[in-house]
């Protein structure tokens, strides 16, 4: 395959050495485990934290004499996911064998994809920023390909003082590594594409993305080159586990190589891996090229075959993209561009926000949403799944702030006993009587008190009438947050002789 480089090289991307700038290209090869009940070849369990070697099938264990049989929803799910990445599905793909010995790969090869993979070319756009300026910059990140293949066991080395030993249950379980093509050009722009590869399966359903559970994990390729010259050699970073590292990594195997060249040396092309605490790579063995492997068509699988009415319907089935939502946040329910890029960040975030926003004012509800709720959930350390408070409560709440049955200030307040306490926010205003005070004479004589209370005040809001935001503060105060604003307001104007 012929490297195509397709960007201009952008200054603020460089990383500055002791002769000269250099630019980082990195591409990326993510490993998402599918979601499935079964194993790819197999009908042993998925299921994340069964003890040891509970979900092994005779198959998984490389027994003799067992054949693999393709799990169909393996297949759809690895289309659907192509289509969600915009790709050319391939009616025809073709299973082969990739040999290497490893004490958790029992067959001592691994089924895999190599010349003609079940997904082509396709692609991810990625938004990076904000930067000093509060913009973002939008890019396109390429997809080469996305090819099946089964994942191998886990060694362990931490149980014994002599001993390894291997948990097979993960051998077998079904995988799409989706390798993107050399587009990225900085540790951000690698982690915006990460996020939005995940957020994309996420919603797709094709991969639950948990990265701390294995069930995704990159592969980053890095290399350094001076702006706009030809590509360095690279080395792969394997199985980072989060974005955080991922960048991490990124950034200090730049350094590392530019820091070979410049000291006179060549980069080798390895295989290396990122040690978090270090925040350093280090050498892992040398890279392998393909022919190292022996790649040949599996002789136990047949090339594996469907029509394009097999992707059509599938096609029909998908559902609302991250991209597509955004833009119909942005152009039915009148959000920024920012508040839709939230909100679509994660499923569970747009599912959220979308049973809040129903039939309410949907810039209210991302204002909430964003503002308060997320806020609040990150000041906490909770996740939207974790969320005390439910679309429902905090729809209820709007609906009291709509009806004037409550103020802005009075429902902040609510909020936080609704995300302490729970219950039902009608029945807590009611119980705990929090409704706001609309009666006008009430109101009068607190501005009434207030501005007798402050003849020198008084002169000086009739002389600069933006002062007289402090007699709203203080009637608001004086009736404990519970007067209708909009009313408080209007009064003080009218009793300065303001309007």
């Amino acid at each position: 395959m012929t490297l195509v480089d397709t960007r201009t090289p952008d200054p603020r991307k460089f990383i500055s050495g002791l002769t000269g700038d250099w630019e980082i290209v990195i591409g990326m090869e993510v490993h998402a485990q599918v979601l499935s009940e079964a194993k790819l070849f197999s009908g042993a369990s998925t299921q994340f934290g069964s003890e040891p070697n509970d979900n092994v099938s005779l198959v998984d264990a490389a027994m003799p004499g067992m054949l693999p049989v393709i799990n169909e929803e393996c297949v759809r799910q690895a289309v659907r996911t192509g289509l969600g990445l915009k790709a050319a599905i391939n009616n025809r793909s073709v299973f082969d064998r990739k040999n290497y010995f490893y004490p958790d790969l029992p067959q001592g090869y691994q089924i895999s994809q190599f010349k003609d993979p079940i997904v082509g070319e396709g692609n991810v756009i990625v938004s990076v920023g904000p930067d000093s300026k509060g913009q973002f910059e939008d890019l396109e990140v390429g997809v080469e390909r996305l090819h099946l293949e089964q994942d191998a066991g886990k060694s362990l080395h931490d149980q014994h003082p002599t001993m390894s030993f291997v948990d097979l249950n993960r051998s077998g379980v079904a995988l799409m590594e989706i390798v993107s093509k050399p587009d990225m050009r900085s540790a951000d722009e690698a982690k915006a594409y990460l996020t939005k590869l995940r957020t994309i399966l996420r919603y797709l359903g094709t991969c639950d993305g948990n990265m701390d559970e294995g069930s995704m994990r990159a592969d980053v390729n890095v290399s350094v080159r001076r702006p706009g010259g030809e590509f360095g050699t690279r080395c792969e970073i394997k199985n980072v586990n989060s974005i955080r590292f991922v960048g991490q990594a990124i950034e200090s195997e730049a350094r590392r190589q530019i820091a070979l060249i410049e000291d006179g040396g060549t980069v080798d092309q390895e295989t290396r891996l990122f040690d978090p605490v270090k925040g350093e790579t280090r050498a892992m063995r040398s890279k392998e090229d393909a022919h190292d492997y022996r790649y040949f068509p599996d002789p136990d699988l047949l090339p594996l075959e469907f029509d394009a009415s097999f992707v059509e319907a599938l096609r029909a089935e998908l559902p609302e993209l991250p991209d597509d939502k955004r833009q119909r946040l942005m152009d039915v329910a009148g959000l920024s561009a920012y508040d839709a890029s939230i909100l679509v960040s994660e499923k569970a975030i747009a599912d959220f926000f979308e049973k809040t926003a129903a039939g309410r004012d949907a810039k209210q509800a991302a204002n909430w949403v964003i503002n308060d709720l997320l806020g609040a959930l990150n000041k906490s350390g909770k996740t939207i799944e974790d969320t005390p408070v439910s679309a429902e409560q905090l729809g209820a709440i709007l609906d009291l702030i709509r009806e004037e049955v409550i103020s802005g200030k009075i429902a902040k307040d609510l909020f936080e006993i609704v995300w302490n306490e729970g219950g039902d926010p009608r029945e807590l205003v009611e119980s705990r009587g929090m409704k706001q005070v609309t009666d006008t004479g009430a109101i009068e004589k607190a501005v009434d008190d207030i501005i007798a209370a402050n003849p020198d005040k008084v002169a000086q809001a009739q002389a600069k009438p933006t002062l007289a935001g402090w007699f709203v503060g203080q009637v608001m105060r004086a009736m404990g947050g519970k007067a209708n604003p909009q009313a408080v307001n209007d009064l003080v104007k009218a009793k300065l002789g303001l309007e």
